[in-house]
């Protein structure tokens, strides 16, 4: 029965599958070929516009189109000095005798040159075994040899080298900052010591000693840090005579400024060779030692009587004398000039 004042309920008619199916491919294909046409147009308008903006730009020389170039010394200076400009802090060495890190190797340069760049090599730490002091004699160079003092074969080793003529320094013992707990050994300056009581025992170091023609450092990474202490000894260095050549065992050193004063013949350690007693480590140090002597047209090497470094030494030596001269301390050191470098590095 129906309801009165209703009107019969028609059954809804079900939509096809097929024809919806198919609407729905229709539209997204229309979309799709509507968004490539406007890529396509889009794509057009540019580059007609690029090609327009360059057509219209004048002509620009080589020397216009270059911006970028290296700043000059001047300006790099200025920029360098200013305010904002980062300031670079050389950290206290880990090591007393052995700063760590090295320095990265120098690139060689060529810079042409009358004579080889000069190479000094400094044998260290001589005094308590004169077999392996013989056998670094015998190598054919002019390496200098740095005797401690008061040690049980200083007197024989420097007859020995006295004989090869080879020369002579007085490696002397300087109060490290790990004092007392590491001891530099007999005679060595401390800061403690009063003026008096330091020349007097820097007077007996140099007379046990008396063939040997400069000085270098042996240990020292607190006394080379006061600069009235190292006055005291550059001022009796200067009255005999004497070179020196700073170890330099901490970049807080003030020797470098002691002898500019004093106006003593003065050098700097550049590498130590064999803080590493591996083959290796030193033939790279080698390396170095000759590059660092190529670019400023010399350079100062340390080493020490190991076994290892006589053999890398036996090895390279005849090879590096190719390309620099292998010369005695006493010919790299040089009176310091007012900008705070010898005067063969300006």
């Amino acid at each position: 029965m129906r309801k009165k004042g209703g009107s019969p309920k028609k059954p809804r008619k079900q939509p096809d599958k097929r024809t919806s199916i198919k609407s729905y491919l229709l539209k997204s294909g229309v979309g799709l070929i509507v968004l490539l046409i406007l890529v396509v147009t889009a794509g057009y308008i540019t580059h007609q516009m690029i090609s327009r903006k360059e057509s219209i730009s004048p002509l620009v020389t080589k020397k216009e189109k270059t911006p970028h170039t290296a700043e000059s010394p001047k300006k790099q200076a200025s920029r360098l000095s200013s305010p904002t400009a980062p300031v670079l802090k050389k950290k206290p060495p880990v090591f007393e005798v052995f700063p760590s890190p090295e320095p990265k190797p120098i690139k060689p340069e060529k810079i042409p040159r009358p004579d080889f760049p000069k190479v000094a090599i400094i044998i260290d730490d001589l005094g308590y075994d004169p077999f392996i002091a013989q056998k670094f004699l015998q190598l054919d160079s002019n390496l200098t040899f740095a005797i401690i003092p008061h040690t049980p074969f200083q007197k024989k080793i420097a007859e020995a080298a006295r004989k090869e003529g080879r020369e002579l320094m007085v490696h002397l013992p300087m109060e490290p900052n790990e004092y007392p707990q590491i001891d530099p050994g007999p005679g060595a300056l401390l800061t403690s010591m009063s003026p008096d009581c330091l020349i007097e025992q820097l007077r007996k170091d140099l007379d046990v000693i008396p063939d040997a023609i400069g000085v270098n450092s042996h240990m020292g990474s607190r006394l080379t840090t006061e600069s009235t202490k190292m006055y005291q000894v550059f001022s009796i260095l200067k009255k005999r005579n004497l070179f020196f050549i700073d170890s330099f065992t901490t970049p807080l050193s003030v020797c470098k400024s002691s002898a500019r004063l004093l106006r003593l013949p003065f050098a700097q350690r550049d590498i130590f060779i064999d803080h590493q007693q591996e083959s290796p480590f030193i033939r790279r140090q080698m390396h170095q030692l000759v590059q660092i002597a190529q670019k400023h047209g010399e350079a100062v090497g340390i080493a020490h009587p190991y076994n290892v470094t006589l053999s890398v030494l036996q090895e390279m030596l005849p090879e590096i004398k190719k390309s620099v001269q292998i010369v005695p301390a006493s010919q790299v050191v040089q009176i310091v000039d007012k900008t705070g470098f010898p005067s063969a590095r300006k």
